[in-house]
């Protein structure tokens, strides 16, 4: 890039801070926004700013929502017995689109990963076990990624939630081994719910 365009390099540098996002990536981003007429850029740059501004976690399972809950935790069809614990809200909507389970969620919003920095307290454990510790729960569903991170969680949450004679389940092996939650097809993720198992 251009060693005077720093606005331009500026942009770039941010996109690359996004995830699955690398350099080449970023400036071809920051190049197609700088080449969009000024009311689309702007118009994207509003739709940034009000989804920024709108949406927040679900007081009850931390998922993204822009009312007071969000429409699963506030829809009494759904099984208030049953949490799906997830590592991230796109892992969620996989789960929602194969139209199998009719439970309720927990979204952590990553993965304990020593690695990285990321432990029990960067993620939304205190909230979870204040939902099973309400004795209203009967069963957990760890449906967390097959990875390493994936499987240390599982397995941490599984130790702190059975004390509380709550049924601690971990989605079948349907799903293949690290891979993400988010990219698996509907017909595994259906699978993996009916087969799931106790840990």
């Amino acid at each position: 890039m251009a060693q005077g365009a720093a606005p331009l390099r500026k942009l770039a540098e941010k996109f690359a801070r996004m995830p699955g996002v690398g350099r080449k990536t970023a400036q071809r981003l920051a190049y197609y926004i700088i080449s969009l007429p000024a009311e689309e850029s702007k118009a994207l740059a509003d739709a940034i700013t009000e989804a920024c501004a709108s949406i927040h976690r679900c007081p009850v399972c931390c998922d993204y929502t822009e009312g007071e809950k969000c429409a699963i935790c506030e829809d009494e069809r759904r099984d208030a017995g049953l949490i799906c614990v997830v590592e991230q809200p796109q892992d969620l909507l996989a789960i929602e689109h194969t139209r199998e389970y009719k439970g309720v969620y927990h979204v952590l919003h990553g993965a304990i990963s020593p690695m990285d920095g990321i432990g029990p307290d960067q993620l939304t454990v205190k909230q979870l076990l204040a939902r099973v510790s309400s004795g209203e729960v009967r069963e957990v569903i760890m449906a967390t990624d097959s990875d390493t991170e994936g499987e240390t969680t599982a397995m941490y949450l599984s130790k702190l939630i059975k004390p509380f004679g709550v049924l601690v389940t971990r989605l079948a092996y349907g799903l293949p081994v690290g891979s993400d939650l988010q990219y698996a097809d509907e017909v595994t993720l259906s699978r993996a719910i009916d087969g799931r198992r106790e840990m």
